[in-house]
Protein backbone atom coordinates (compact mmCIF):
# COMPACT_ATOMS: atom_id res chain seq x y z
CA UNK A 1 0.00 0.00 0.00
CA UNK A 2 1.38 3.44 -0.89
CA UNK A 3 1.57 6.44 1.40
CA UNK A 4 -1.29 8.18 -0.41
CA UNK A 5 -3.73 5.45 0.60
CA UNK A 6 -2.71 5.50 4.27
CA UNK A 7 -3.05 9.31 4.40
CA UNK A 8 -6.41 9.53 2.65
CA UNK A 9 -9.98 8.60 3.40
CA UNK A 10 -12.68 7.18 1.17
CA UNK A 11 -15.95 8.98 0.55
CA UNK A 12 -17.68 6.50 2.88
CA UNK A 13 -15.21 7.19 5.67
CA UNK A 14 -15.64 10.93 5.21
CA UNK A 15 -19.40 10.49 5.26
CA UNK A 16 -19.15 8.68 8.60
CA UNK A 17 -16.83 11.32 10.06
CA UNK A 18 -18.83 14.36 8.95
CA UNK A 19 -22.41 13.12 8.99
CA UNK A 20 -22.78 14.18 5.35
CA UNK A 21 -24.16 11.59 2.95
CA UNK A 22 -22.03 10.49 0.03
CA UNK A 23 -24.60 12.23 -2.18
CA UNK A 24 -24.06 15.48 -0.23
CA UNK A 25 -20.28 15.13 -0.55
CA UNK A 26 -20.58 14.75 -4.31
CA UNK A 27 -22.93 17.74 -4.37
CA UNK A 28 -20.43 19.84 -2.37
CA UNK A 29 -17.76 18.90 -4.90
CA UNK A 30 -19.98 19.82 -7.87
CA UNK A 31 -20.90 23.15 -6.23
CA UNK A 32 -17.26 24.12 -5.75
CA UNK A 33 -17.44 24.14 -1.96
CA UNK A 34 -14.08 22.47 -1.43
CA UNK A 35 -11.01 24.65 -1.06
CA UNK A 36 -8.93 22.25 -3.15
CA UNK A 37 -10.12 20.02 -6.00
CA UNK A 38 -11.13 16.58 -4.77
CA UNK A 39 -8.42 14.11 -5.71
CA UNK A 40 -8.96 10.64 -7.09
CA UNK A 41 -7.00 7.46 -6.56
CA UNK A 42 -5.76 5.23 -9.38
CA UNK A 43 -9.16 3.55 -9.55
CA UNK A 44 -10.86 6.93 -10.04
CA UNK A 45 -12.45 6.98 -6.58
CA UNK A 46 -12.55 10.18 -4.57
CA UNK A 47 -10.00 10.41 -1.75
CA UNK A 48 -9.96 12.98 1.01
CA UNK A 49 -7.46 14.18 3.59
CA UNK A 50 -8.00 15.01 7.26
CA UNK A 51 -7.70 18.68 6.28
CA UNK A 52 -10.64 18.29 3.90
CA UNK A 53 -12.64 16.57 6.64
CA UNK A 54 -11.93 19.58 8.87
CA UNK A 55 -13.10 21.91 6.11
CA UNK A 56 -16.28 19.86 5.64
CA UNK A 57 -17.00 20.06 9.37
CA UNK A 58 -16.65 23.84 9.12
CA UNK A 59 -19.00 23.87 6.11
CA UNK A 60 -21.50 21.77 8.04
CA UNK A 61 -21.51 24.27 10.92
CA UNK A 62 -21.82 27.21 8.55
CA UNK A 63 -24.78 25.54 6.81
CA UNK A 64 -26.39 24.57 10.13
CA UNK A 65 -26.16 28.21 11.17
CA UNK A 66 -27.96 29.28 8.02
CA UNK A 67 -25.12 30.40 5.77
CA UNK A 68 -26.29 30.09 2.16
CA UNK A 69 -24.32 27.79 -0.14
CA UNK A 70 -23.29 30.71 -2.40
CA UNK A 71 -21.65 32.37 0.62
CA UNK A 72 -19.82 29.17 1.54
CA UNK A 73 -18.71 28.86 -2.09
CA UNK A 74 -17.50 32.47 -2.05
CA UNK A 75 -15.59 31.82 1.17
CA UNK A 76 -13.93 28.76 -0.41
CA UNK A 77 -13.07 30.81 -3.51
CA UNK A 78 -11.46 33.48 -1.36
CA UNK A 79 -9.42 30.86 0.51
CA UNK A 80 -8.32 29.39 -2.85
CA UNK A 81 -7.24 32.86 -4.01
CA UNK A 82 -4.95 33.02 -0.98
CA UNK A 83 -3.13 35.97 0.48
CA UNK A 84 -4.79 39.33 0.05
CA UNK A 85 -8.34 38.01 0.52
CA UNK A 86 -8.30 37.90 4.32
CA UNK A 87 -10.30 41.14 4.70
CA UNK A 88 -12.99 39.87 2.33
CA UNK A 89 -13.16 36.58 4.23
CA UNK A 90 -13.48 38.44 7.50
CA UNK A 91 -16.24 40.64 6.08
CA UNK A 92 -18.17 37.57 4.91
CA UNK A 93 -17.79 35.90 8.31
CA UNK A 94 -18.77 39.06 10.19
CA UNK A 95 -21.91 39.44 8.10
CA UNK A 96 -22.85 35.86 8.90
CA UNK A 97 -22.01 36.37 12.57
CA UNK A 98 -24.43 39.31 12.65
CA UNK A 99 -27.15 37.23 11.01
CA UNK A 100 -26.63 34.35 13.45
CA UNK A 101 -26.67 36.72 16.45
CA UNK A 102 -29.96 38.20 15.19
CA UNK A 103 -31.37 34.70 14.73
CA UNK A 104 -30.27 33.73 18.24
CA UNK A 105 -31.97 36.81 19.69
CA UNK A 106 -35.20 35.95 17.87
CA UNK A 107 -34.99 32.35 19.04
CA UNK A 108 -34.37 33.52 22.61
CA UNK A 109 -37.51 35.69 22.44
CA UNK A 110 -39.45 32.69 21.16
CA UNK A 111 -38.07 30.48 23.91
CA UNK A 112 -38.97 33.09 26.52
CA UNK A 113 -42.56 33.15 25.26
CA UNK A 114 -42.77 29.36 25.20
CA UNK A 115 -41.40 29.09 28.72
CA UNK A 116 -43.87 31.72 29.91
CA UNK A 117 -46.78 29.85 28.30
CA UNK A 118 -45.57 26.52 29.74
CA UNK A 119 -45.42 28.09 33.20
CA UNK A 120 -48.86 29.61 32.75
CA UNK A 121 -50.37 26.27 31.75
CA UNK A 122 -48.60 24.49 34.61
CA UNK A 123 -49.99 27.03 37.08
CA UNK A 124 -53.53 26.72 35.74
CA UNK A 125 -53.42 22.94 35.56
CA UNK A 126 -52.14 22.73 39.15
CA UNK A 127 -54.84 25.17 40.32
CA UNK A 128 -57.59 23.37 38.38
CA UNK A 129 -58.37 26.49 36.34
CA UNK A 130 -57.02 25.39 32.96
CA UNK A 131 -60.52 25.28 31.46
CA UNK A 132 -60.47 29.09 31.47
CA UNK A 133 -57.43 29.30 29.23
CA UNK A 134 -58.20 30.54 25.72
CA UNK A 135 -61.86 31.05 26.60
CA UNK A 136 -61.68 34.52 25.06
CA UNK A 137 -58.75 33.88 22.76
CA UNK A 138 -55.06 34.32 23.51
CA UNK A 139 -55.21 36.47 26.61
CA UNK A 140 -51.46 36.74 26.92
CA UNK A 141 -49.36 37.04 23.83
CA UNK A 142 -45.94 37.79 25.29
CA UNK A 143 -44.02 37.09 28.46
CA UNK A 144 -43.77 39.99 30.84
CA UNK A 145 -40.64 42.10 30.73
CA UNK A 146 -38.11 41.80 33.51
CA UNK A 147 -39.58 42.75 36.87
CA UNK A 148 -43.22 42.81 35.73
CA UNK A 149 -45.93 40.81 37.45
CA UNK A 150 -47.75 37.99 35.64
CA UNK A 151 -51.39 38.93 35.82
CA UNK A 152 -52.73 37.66 32.51
CA UNK A 153 -54.35 34.31 31.95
Amino acid sequence: MTAIFSATLSIGEVSALTGLSTHALRFYEQEGLFVEPVRRNSAGRRVFTEQEVGWLKTCTKLRASGMPLPDIRRYAELVREGAGTEAARLELLRAHETAVARQLAELQESLDLIRFKVGLYEQHLAAGSADGLWRNGPECTAPPTAGAQITEQ
